[in-house]
């Protein structure tokens, strides 16, 4: 496979990523990061320094609004429930790891 192939590939399945992420709002980032080590906001950085490693200038709050498909506070105000005390406590293990 050549490069520019992989790449629109890679590039599809980060859409498809995000889409899909998008399709299932009721999953939320802590039960992400309990169970993956990332979460939406993590792909949001990793969007923002792959543009900087490219010479592109993509702030943190753009690259969230990429894939979280509006802005970070909006997504936050419909769709993020408080943690539970057990979704902290899972989230506290893991990270102990």
């Amino acid at each position: 496979m050549d490069k520019q192939t992989q790449t629109e590939i890679e590039a599809a399945v980060f859409r498809r990523l995000v889409e899909h992420l998008d399709e299932n709002k009721d999953v939320q980032n802590i039960d992400l990061m309990i169970l993956a080590d990332f979460c939406r906001n993590c792909l949001a950085k990793w969007y923002s320094s792959a543009a900087s490693e490219k010479g592109v200038d993509v702030d943190y709050e753009a690259a969230r609004e990429v894939v979280y498909k509006m802005p970070y506070s909006e997504w936050k105000e419909k769709h993020q429930l408080p943690a539970t005390d057990e979704q902290l406590e899972k989230l506290a293990a893991r990270q102990q790891k």
